[in-house]
């Protein structure tokens, strides 16, 4: 299993999972480059729009976050998403302009560190 990242606007490289909540600008519905939108996996808009506010902050929003992906929804989603990488390779797509400095860090190492049962 191996698990990349990239920006929803870049060509695909392999089975790709979009991970925004929100759709990304000036891309359409039927776009081949989103992949699978697994939206539910992203940030609460609360904790995104905090983010956007506190962008210095990452660590805080990446302990919060951590916590939001043990619960509810966003944990299912999770869920999936480790399913999914068990699969094969998958690409872990998002609209934003610095992948390394959002919410996608966090998901990868919620993949590759699953919680201990």
């Amino acid at each position: 299993m191996t698990v990349t990242t990239a920006r929803v606007y870049d060509d695909p490289n392999g089975d790709r999972v979009f991970v925004d909540r929100l759709w990304p600008r000036g891309v359409r519905k039927d776009d081949p480059r989103v992949g699978t939108w697994l939206k539910e996996v992203a940030p609460s808009s609360e904790l995104r729009k905090w983010f956007h506010r506190n962008p210095d902050r990452h660590d805080d929003f990446a302990a919060r976050y951590r916590e939001e992906m043990a619960e509810g929804t966003t944990a299912e989603a999770l869920d999936e998403l480790r399913r999914l990488a068990k699969q094969g390779d998958i690409e872990i797509a998002t609209a934003a302009k610095e992948p390394e400095n959002s919410h996608v860090p966090v998901i990868v190492d919620a993949i590759d560190h699953p919680p201990q049962a």
